[in-house]
Protein backbone atom coordinates (compact mmCIF):
# COMPACT_ATOMS: atom_id res chain seq x y z
CA UNK A 1 0.00 0.00 0.00
CA UNK A 2 2.84 2.22 0.91
CA UNK A 3 4.25 1.43 -2.31
CA UNK A 4 1.33 2.47 -4.57
CA UNK A 5 0.69 5.66 -2.33
CA UNK A 6 4.29 6.89 -3.02
CA UNK A 7 3.67 6.53 -6.88
CA UNK A 8 0.61 8.18 -6.58
CA UNK A 9 2.00 11.42 -5.18
CA UNK A 10 4.95 10.99 -7.69
CA UNK A 11 2.27 11.42 -10.39
CA UNK A 12 0.23 14.06 -9.10
CA UNK A 13 2.60 16.70 -8.65
CA UNK A 14 4.56 15.72 -11.88
CA UNK A 15 0.99 15.58 -13.23
CA UNK A 16 -0.09 18.67 -11.88
CA UNK A 17 3.11 21.05 -13.11
CA UNK A 18 3.03 19.66 -16.41
CA UNK A 19 -0.68 20.25 -17.00
CA UNK A 20 -0.23 24.46 -16.40
CA UNK A 21 2.63 24.17 -18.76
CA UNK A 22 1.22 22.65 -21.66
CA UNK A 23 -2.06 24.99 -21.00
CA UNK A 24 0.36 27.98 -21.14
CA UNK A 25 2.06 26.32 -24.16
CA UNK A 26 -1.15 25.97 -26.06
CA UNK A 27 -2.60 29.49 -25.12
CA UNK A 28 0.70 31.08 -26.47
CA UNK A 29 0.82 29.22 -29.86
CA UNK A 30 -2.76 27.83 -30.41
CA UNK A 31 -1.17 23.97 -31.32
CA UNK A 32 -3.57 21.27 -31.12
CA UNK A 33 -0.93 19.13 -29.79
CA UNK A 34 -0.47 21.36 -27.01
CA UNK A 35 -4.16 21.75 -26.65
CA UNK A 36 -4.59 17.73 -26.79
CA UNK A 37 -1.40 17.12 -24.12
CA UNK A 38 -3.57 19.76 -21.78
CA UNK A 39 -6.23 17.36 -21.59
CA UNK A 40 -3.93 14.70 -21.56
CA UNK A 41 -1.99 16.20 -18.11
CA UNK A 42 -5.38 17.37 -16.41
CA UNK A 43 -6.78 14.01 -16.98
CA UNK A 44 -3.78 12.27 -15.36
CA UNK A 45 -3.65 14.95 -12.48
CA UNK A 46 -7.72 14.13 -11.63
CA UNK A 47 -6.84 10.48 -11.55
CA UNK A 48 -4.18 10.81 -8.83
CA UNK A 49 -6.63 12.71 -6.90
CA UNK A 50 -9.17 9.94 -7.32
CA UNK A 51 -6.62 7.05 -6.94
CA UNK A 52 -5.59 8.92 -3.29
CA UNK A 53 -9.55 9.04 -2.66
CA UNK A 54 -9.34 4.99 -3.13
CA UNK A 55 -6.43 4.52 -1.32
CA UNK A 56 -7.72 6.63 1.51
CA UNK A 57 -11.39 5.18 1.49
CA UNK A 58 -9.75 1.27 1.55
CA UNK A 59 -8.09 2.01 4.66
CA UNK A 60 -11.01 2.04 6.82
CA UNK A 61 -11.44 -0.88 8.82
CA UNK A 62 -14.11 -3.36 8.82
CA UNK A 63 -17.54 -2.62 10.00
CA UNK A 64 -20.71 -4.78 10.14
CA UNK A 65 -22.27 -3.38 6.76
CA UNK A 66 -18.88 -4.48 5.45
CA UNK A 67 -17.05 -7.07 6.99
CA UNK A 68 -14.44 -7.54 4.69
CA UNK A 69 -13.37 -3.57 4.88
CA UNK A 70 -13.53 -1.24 2.02
CA UNK A 71 -10.65 -2.60 0.00
CA UNK A 72 -12.79 -2.56 -3.30
CA UNK A 73 -13.07 0.89 -3.14
CA UNK A 74 -9.59 1.07 -5.37
CA UNK A 75 -11.14 -0.96 -7.80
CA UNK A 76 -14.28 1.59 -8.15
CA UNK A 77 -12.18 4.68 -7.95
CA UNK A 78 -9.86 3.07 -10.64
CA UNK A 79 -12.57 2.33 -12.74
CA UNK A 80 -13.73 5.69 -12.59
CA UNK A 81 -10.17 6.64 -13.42
CA UNK A 82 -10.53 4.65 -16.58
CA UNK A 83 -13.69 5.52 -17.93
CA UNK A 84 -14.75 9.15 -16.85
CA UNK A 85 -11.10 10.80 -17.29
CA UNK A 86 -9.22 8.53 -18.89
CA UNK A 87 -12.18 8.41 -22.05
CA UNK A 88 -13.29 12.04 -21.50
CA UNK A 89 -9.78 13.43 -22.10
CA UNK A 90 -9.25 10.92 -25.20
CA UNK A 91 -12.44 11.86 -26.59
CA UNK A 92 -11.88 15.66 -26.35
CA UNK A 93 -8.32 15.00 -27.65
CA UNK A 94 -9.16 12.95 -30.46
CA UNK A 95 -12.10 15.01 -31.47
CA UNK A 96 -10.43 18.51 -31.24
CA UNK A 97 -7.25 16.85 -33.41
CA UNK A 98 -9.97 15.61 -36.02
CA UNK A 99 -11.63 19.10 -36.36
CA UNK A 100 -7.92 20.56 -36.48
CA UNK A 101 -7.21 18.00 -39.34
CA UNK A 102 -9.99 18.86 -41.29
CA UNK A 103 -9.06 22.57 -41.64
CA UNK A 104 -5.33 22.86 -41.67
CA UNK A 105 -3.34 23.62 -44.76
CA UNK A 106 0.40 24.78 -45.18
CA UNK A 107 0.89 27.66 -42.56
CA UNK A 108 4.07 29.10 -44.54
CA UNK A 109 5.96 29.03 -41.26
CA UNK A 110 5.19 30.02 -37.94
CA UNK A 111 5.30 33.68 -36.72
CA UNK A 112 7.44 34.95 -33.71
CA UNK A 113 5.16 35.37 -30.07
CA UNK A 114 6.49 38.03 -27.68
CA UNK A 115 7.24 36.12 -24.46
CA UNK A 116 8.57 38.05 -21.26
CA UNK A 117 9.92 40.96 -23.80
CA UNK A 118 11.29 38.69 -26.35
CA UNK A 119 10.10 37.38 -29.52
CA UNK A 120 10.02 33.59 -29.59
CA UNK A 121 9.00 31.46 -31.59
CA UNK A 122 6.40 29.03 -31.06
CA UNK A 123 8.24 25.65 -31.53
CA UNK A 124 10.65 26.74 -29.18
CA UNK A 125 8.46 27.24 -26.87
CA UNK A 126 6.04 24.00 -27.42
CA UNK A 127 9.60 21.93 -27.71
CA UNK A 128 10.85 23.35 -23.94
CA UNK A 129 7.53 22.68 -22.21
CA UNK A 130 7.11 19.02 -24.10
CA UNK A 131 10.87 18.63 -22.82
CA UNK A 132 10.25 19.41 -19.34
CA UNK A 133 7.34 16.85 -19.37
CA UNK A 134 9.12 14.12 -20.82
CA UNK A 135 12.04 14.86 -17.65
CA UNK A 136 8.61 14.72 -14.99
CA UNK A 137 7.18 11.85 -16.82
CA UNK A 138 10.17 10.11 -16.50
CA UNK A 139 10.81 10.73 -13.11
CA UNK A 140 6.91 9.30 -11.88
CA UNK A 141 7.14 6.46 -14.33
CA UNK A 142 10.50 5.20 -13.19
CA UNK A 143 8.92 4.87 -9.64
CA UNK A 144 5.48 3.30 -11.29
CA UNK A 145 7.89 0.78 -12.93
CA UNK A 146 9.72 -0.06 -9.97
CA UNK A 147 6.86 -0.54 -7.70
CA UNK A 148 5.50 -2.85 -10.63
CA UNK A 149 8.78 -4.64 -11.18
CA UNK A 150 8.96 -5.11 -7.33
CA UNK A 151 5.82 -7.41 -7.42
CA UNK A 152 6.62 -9.38 -10.19
CA UNK A 153 9.53 -10.63 -8.43
CA UNK A 154 7.60 -11.32 -5.36
CA UNK A 155 4.58 -13.12 -7.19
CA UNK A 156 7.36 -14.35 -10.06
CA UNK A 157 5.32 -13.30 -12.89
CA UNK A 158 6.55 -13.70 -16.42
CA UNK A 159 6.66 -9.66 -17.00
CA UNK A 160 4.45 -6.59 -17.29
CA UNK A 161 1.53 -8.32 -19.94
CA UNK A 162 1.11 -11.21 -16.89
CA UNK A 163 0.99 -8.65 -14.10
CA UNK A 164 -0.88 -6.39 -16.25
CA UNK A 165 -3.50 -9.61 -16.25
CA UNK A 166 -3.47 -11.04 -12.82
CA UNK A 167 -2.13 -7.88 -10.65
CA UNK A 168 -4.70 -6.66 -7.80
CA UNK A 169 -2.68 -3.26 -7.02
CA UNK A 170 -5.15 -1.25 -9.62
CA UNK A 171 -4.00 1.64 -8.15
CA UNK A 172 -0.01 1.33 -9.01
CA UNK A 173 -1.00 -0.28 -12.71
CA UNK A 174 -3.14 2.95 -13.26
CA UNK A 175 -0.42 4.90 -12.41
CA UNK A 176 2.34 3.16 -14.66
CA UNK A 177 -0.12 3.03 -17.44
CA UNK A 178 -1.03 6.69 -17.79
CA UNK A 179 2.71 7.01 -17.06
CA UNK A 180 3.71 5.16 -20.08
CA UNK A 181 0.93 6.74 -22.40
CA UNK A 182 1.81 10.34 -20.88
CA UNK A 183 5.88 9.62 -22.13
CA UNK A 184 4.48 8.25 -25.58
CA UNK A 185 1.83 11.12 -26.19
CA UNK A 186 4.46 13.99 -25.37
CA UNK A 187 7.40 12.28 -27.65
CA UNK A 188 4.27 12.38 -30.33
CA UNK A 189 3.58 15.62 -29.97
CA UNK A 190 7.31 17.28 -30.17
CA UNK A 191 7.57 14.97 -33.56
CA UNK A 192 4.09 16.70 -34.65
CA UNK A 193 5.16 19.93 -33.84
CA UNK A 194 8.35 19.61 -35.18
CA UNK A 195 7.03 17.96 -38.84
CA UNK A 196 5.07 21.13 -38.93
CA UNK A 197 7.77 23.46 -38.62
CA UNK A 198 9.99 21.63 -40.31
CA UNK A 199 7.53 21.62 -43.38
CA UNK A 200 5.44 24.28 -42.48
CA UNK A 201 2.01 21.70 -42.74
CA UNK A 202 0.06 21.59 -40.43
CA UNK A 203 -1.50 18.48 -40.79
CA UNK A 204 1.40 17.45 -38.73
CA UNK A 205 0.66 18.91 -35.61
CA UNK A 206 -3.23 18.02 -36.11
CA UNK A 207 -2.72 14.51 -36.70
CA UNK A 208 -0.28 14.44 -33.60
CA UNK A 209 -3.37 15.45 -31.41
CA UNK A 210 -5.61 12.94 -32.83
CA UNK A 211 -3.11 10.15 -32.33
CA UNK A 212 -3.07 11.25 -28.75
CA UNK A 213 -6.64 11.10 -28.14
CA UNK A 214 -6.83 7.33 -30.02
CA UNK A 215 -3.91 5.93 -27.52
CA UNK A 216 -5.65 7.59 -24.44
CA UNK A 217 -9.07 5.67 -25.26
CA UNK A 218 -7.58 2.64 -26.37
CA UNK A 219 -6.03 2.44 -22.75
CA UNK A 220 -9.24 3.69 -21.30
CA UNK A 221 -10.72 0.69 -22.56
CA UNK A 222 -8.07 -1.46 -21.43
CA UNK A 223 -7.65 -0.57 -17.39
CA UNK A 224 -11.58 -0.55 -17.63
CA UNK A 225 -11.74 -4.20 -18.69
CA UNK A 226 -8.80 -4.81 -16.37
CA UNK A 227 -10.91 -3.26 -13.51
CA UNK A 228 -13.92 -4.70 -14.16
CA UNK A 229 -12.69 -8.53 -13.38
CA UNK A 230 -11.72 -7.50 -9.96
CA UNK A 231 -15.07 -5.28 -9.16
CA UNK A 232 -17.10 -8.46 -10.21
CA UNK A 233 -15.26 -10.70 -8.11
CA UNK A 234 -13.14 -12.84 -10.39
CA UNK A 235 -11.04 -15.85 -8.54
CA UNK A 236 -7.31 -15.97 -8.48
CA UNK A 237 -5.12 -17.03 -11.60
CA UNK A 238 -5.52 -20.98 -11.97
CA UNK A 239 -2.09 -21.44 -10.99
CA UNK A 240 -2.29 -19.36 -7.65
CA UNK A 241 -5.43 -21.19 -6.81
CA UNK A 242 -3.22 -24.51 -7.30
CA UNK A 243 -0.69 -23.44 -4.92
CA UNK A 244 -2.85 -22.33 -2.38
CA UNK A 245 -5.24 -25.54 -2.86
CA UNK A 246 -1.90 -27.41 -2.19
CA UNK A 247 -0.65 -26.29 1.00
CA UNK A 248 -4.14 -27.27 2.42
CA UNK A 249 -4.06 -31.18 0.67
CA UNK A 250 -0.61 -31.20 2.29
CA UNK A 251 -2.14 -31.20 5.79
CA UNK A 252 -1.98 -35.50 6.90
CA UNK A 253 -5.11 -35.13 7.83
CA UNK A 254 -7.29 -33.33 4.97
CA UNK A 255 -8.76 -36.58 2.82
CA UNK A 256 -10.06 -33.94 -0.14
CA UNK A 257 -10.33 -30.74 -1.11
CA UNK A 258 -14.20 -30.50 -2.11
CA UNK A 259 -14.88 -27.12 -2.94
CA UNK A 260 -12.14 -23.82 -3.13
CA UNK A 261 -13.07 -20.25 -4.08
CA UNK A 262 -10.92 -17.31 -3.59
CA UNK A 263 -11.52 -13.84 -4.46
CA UNK A 264 -9.72 -10.47 -4.04
CA UNK A 265 -11.56 -8.12 -1.41
CA UNK A 266 -9.23 -5.40 -1.95
CA UNK A 267 -5.57 -5.15 -3.40
CA UNK A 268 -3.35 -7.55 -2.37
CA UNK A 269 -5.99 -9.16 0.05
CA UNK A 270 -7.28 -12.53 -1.00
CA UNK A 271 -10.65 -14.24 0.11
CA UNK A 272 -10.88 -17.78 0.56
CA UNK A 273 -13.84 -20.05 1.25
CA UNK A 274 -13.39 -23.91 1.51
CA UNK A 275 -15.14 -27.01 1.91
CA UNK A 276 -13.04 -29.70 3.19
CA UNK A 277 -13.09 -33.20 4.07
CA UNK A 278 -11.17 -34.20 6.93
CA UNK A 279 -9.60 -37.48 8.66
CA UNK A 280 -13.23 -39.22 9.95
CA UNK A 281 -11.51 -40.35 12.87
CA UNK A 282 -11.05 -36.48 13.87
CA UNK A 283 -13.33 -35.23 16.67
CA UNK A 284 -14.56 -31.82 16.79
CA UNK A 285 -11.98 -30.26 18.72
CA UNK A 286 -9.35 -31.87 16.34
CA UNK A 287 -10.98 -30.45 13.27
CA UNK A 288 -10.90 -26.76 14.64
CA UNK A 289 -7.35 -27.61 15.58
CA UNK A 290 -6.37 -28.23 12.19
CA UNK A 291 -8.74 -25.77 10.33
CA UNK A 292 -6.25 -22.95 12.74
CA UNK A 293 -3.40 -24.57 11.65
CA UNK A 294 -4.29 -24.64 7.80
CA UNK A 295 -5.76 -20.75 8.60
CA UNK A 296 -2.01 -20.22 9.48
CA UNK A 297 -0.22 -21.79 6.74
CA UNK A 298 -2.24 -20.13 4.05
CA UNK A 299 -1.56 -16.73 5.37
CA UNK A 300 2.20 -17.72 5.98
CA UNK A 301 2.35 -19.04 2.23
CA UNK A 302 1.05 -15.80 0.80
CA UNK A 303 0.72 -12.39 2.46
CA UNK A 304 -2.47 -11.94 0.60
CA UNK A 305 -4.64 -13.99 2.43
CA UNK A 306 -6.52 -11.78 4.87
CA UNK A 307 -9.79 -14.25 5.15
CA UNK A 308 -9.83 -17.80 5.40
CA UNK A 309 -13.43 -19.67 5.96
CA UNK A 310 -13.26 -23.45 6.27
CA UNK A 311 -16.49 -25.43 6.29
CA UNK A 312 -15.23 -29.18 7.31
CA UNK A 313 -16.58 -31.96 5.66
CA UNK A 314 -16.81 -35.50 7.30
Amino acid sequence: MAGSTSVVVAALFANGAIAILKFLGFLATGSPSMLSETYHSISDTGNQVFLLIGIRYSKRAETQSHPFGFGKAQFFYSFLVSVMLFGIAGWESAKHGYEALTHTGHSGGAESILLLGMEVRPVYVNAAILIGAIVFESYAFIKANAELRRQIREYEWDGLVQAFRETSDVTTLTAFTEDTVALVGAMLALVGIGLTEITGNEVYDAATALLIGILLMVFAVALAWENKRLLIGESVPTREEQELKAIVKSDPHVVHVDKFRASYVGPEKLLLALDVSFDSELDTEEIDDRITAIEKKLKDADDRVHFVYIEPEL
